[in-house]
């Protein structure tokens, strides 16, 4: 019997209030509130604590406990409400091509799902940072899809897709994959390495991201920006540790977490040697 978490909590959580069936509709509208309600963020990494994803963990963290995670947490989190639900999904491996050249080789460091819906298929991602899909996309290739918030298209590579993203004019890659299933395994692998590894960005770097009706919140290191689909960017350098823990708090919906650590990143983060929080 496939384990499963509170839906009733989880719907609580993201504010569904609709009934749940595997329609192409509630799949949008449950993509899209997710991404709304559960931010991407990499404390744990950055703290040094475990980022752990067997399913109880991830209830606890992003549910009961209010704080966000990076891909294989969310789209973890994400396949099992679907399963529940009654939609058919499986996991899928990416390569991040995001502002990487296209010579360059890239491990599969990426999770996304695979979702049937209604006769057809359609990539799920609730968990790709600050570019993060807001709707499922059609796996159509060469047709521009239209999402809450940006276009993003896929282009087929062989066996493989690439899905870019339009922005100012401009498409540009995010990541690379093919329809081969992926397992808790590999997830389990790849997690660790990337939340380990003393080069990784998850380690060394402050990232959270969330989306919201017109705009996204973007935060990496000390530096705050809200792009507004329709506007300029608002771009905000934050000073102390106070402003970073205001603004994970408030913008990025977080409850961070009660460990000493946290005091001295805060600081390091912004370079300021401030003694409250």
């Amino acid at each position: 019997m496939m384990s499963a978490i509170n839906l009733d909590n989880y719907f609580e959580r993201i504010g569904y209030e609709g009934t749940p069936t595997p329609t192409l509709d509630t799949l949008r509208i449950l993509h899209e509130k997710h991404t709304e309600a559960i931010p991407f963020e990499n404390l744990n990494p950055l703290l040094a604590l475990p980022v752990k994803l067997d399913l109880q963990s991830l209830e606890d963290k992003m549910i009961q406990n209010q704080r966000g995670g990076y891909c294989f947490e969310q789209n973890l989190l994400f396949r099992n409400v679907l399963q529940q639900i009654g939609f058919e999904v499986k996991g899928l491996a990416a390569r991040v091509r995001w502002n990487k050249s296209e010579e360059e080789m890239t491990p599969r460091g990426h999770m996304l799902l695979l979702v049937q819906v209604e006769g057809r298929s359609y990539i799920a991602d609730v968990g790709f940072g600050g570019s993060t899909l807001s709707a499922p996309m059609l796996l159509e290739p060469d047709m521009v899809q239209q999402t809450p918030h940006e276009p993003y298209r896929l282009v087929q590579k062989e066996e493989e897709y690439l899905l870019q993203i339009q922005i100012k004019e401009e498409w540009k890659a995010l990541y690379q994959f093919g329809l081969q299933e992926h397992y808790q395994p590999d997830y389990e692998l790849t997690s660790w390495y990337l939340s380990h590894h003393p080069e990784s960005h998850f380690v060394n770097d402050l990232i959270a991201a969330r989306t919201a009706p017109g705009r996204r919140y973007v935060l990496s290191g000390n530096t705050f920006k809200i792009h507004h689909l329709e506007g300029p960017t608002e771009e905000q350098t934050l000073e102390t540790a106070n402003e970073l823990r205001i603004v994970l708090e408030n913008e990025f919906k977080l409850a961070l977490p009660n460990v000493e650590k946290l005091r001295s990143t805060l600081k390091q983060k912004t370079g300021h040697q401030e003694t409250v929080l």
